[in-house]
């Protein structure tokens, strides 16, 4: 196996176009809410792949699969533990698929980079909750092994917020596969700090120690937040390649349904300022929709 996608595009130097939020897509789509949005990998995979195409479409040159709440903790809340490496694997294919055809079909001049997305297990580390390193470890490298299978070119590890765990997910990244590249990035939604009290510095710090590829800064409370962010951990890391993905502003309600009041407009002047602030790869999270991204590539393009 190996991860060259991933790595020339790092290796051009250029900023790089990031896809935007699944699931604010699949429930558009019809996901209910409250239910395991992996399980459309394998009963709704045309959906799936409906979310990837228009990320690509738009300009995105890496995907994230549908597999952020994919790890067996998380996928036992929703009664379906056992379909862990079956769920993940074919998240991983349906994204692969889309990434391929889209390159074969001239949508796309650029290799499309598919990144198999792995979330928190919504748990807490002793002596706080019943989990460990040793066993968050092995529950990230049974996603890991299963993503790898259907075909990744990197494993993304996102919207952290306790560094034992990201540390945990890091190595059981590297258990399923010792060369693979991985990114991962933290969430700084509690007064720039992480839930657990993190800071932007100290996570580009262990991150970087760690030698992941790229880290930065996902969801989170909008633009604003994590524009600063990226500006911390540029200040402490300049070499570091630093992701962002914000989500769409912040949410309200609207007769009923979750909405998010960031722009495309809006997105595009946030790109323009992560960029100024040492971003390398510039996405969007939730609530964001291929109009977003196509506002991203956009300013990608100008700096390109």
């Amino acid at each position: 196996m190996t991860f060259e996608r991933f790595e020339s595009l790092l290796a051009s130097g250029k900023p790089i176009v990031a896809d935007g939020g699944m699931g604010t897509m699949l429930f558009n789509l019809g996901l209910v809410q409250g239910s395991a949005p992996e399980i459309w990998n394998v009963e709704q995979p045309d959906k799936v792949r409906q979310v990837h195409r228009s990320y690509i479409q738009a300009g995105a040159q890496i995907v994230l699969t549908n597999t952020f709440g994919g790890n067996r903790l998380t996928l036992e809340r929703h009664g379906v533990g056992s379909r862990t490496a079956e769920l993940n694997a074919a998240g991983a294919r349906l994204a692969r698929l889309e990434a391929d055809a889209g390159q074969e079909a001239g949508a796309t001049d650029h290799p499309v980079v598919v990144a198999g997305s792995m979330g928190p297990t919504g748990q807490f580390f002793e002596p706080l909750g019943p989990l460990t390193p040793e066993a968050a470890a092995e529950v990230f490298a049974e996603q890991a092994r299963a993503l790898l299978t259907g075909g990744v070119d990197v494993l993304w590890i996102e919207t952290m917020s306790d560094l034992n765990e990201i540390q945990a997910a890091v190595s059981g990244a590297r258990r399923a596969n010792s060369d693979v590249p991985v990114v991962a990035t933290m969430t700084f939604d509690t007064r720039g700090r992480t839930m657990m009290g993190v800071t932007p510095e100290k996570a580009a710090e262990t991150l970087a120690g760690l030698g992941v590829r790229a880290l930065g800064a996902n969801c989170g409370n909008g633009p604003q937040e994590i524009e600063a962010v990226i500006s911390k951990m540029h200040t402490v890391r300049p070499q570091v390649a630093l992701v962002a993905k914000s989500n769409a502003g912040l949410p309200h309600i609207e007769q009923g349904v979750t909405c998010y009041d960031a722009t495309p407009d809006d997105m595009a002047a946030y790109a323009r300022q992560v960029l100024t602030n040492g971003a390398r790869i510039v996405g969007a999270c939730c609530g964001s929709t291929p109009a977003h991204i196509q506002a991203i590539a956009g300013v990608i393009k100008e700096r390109a």
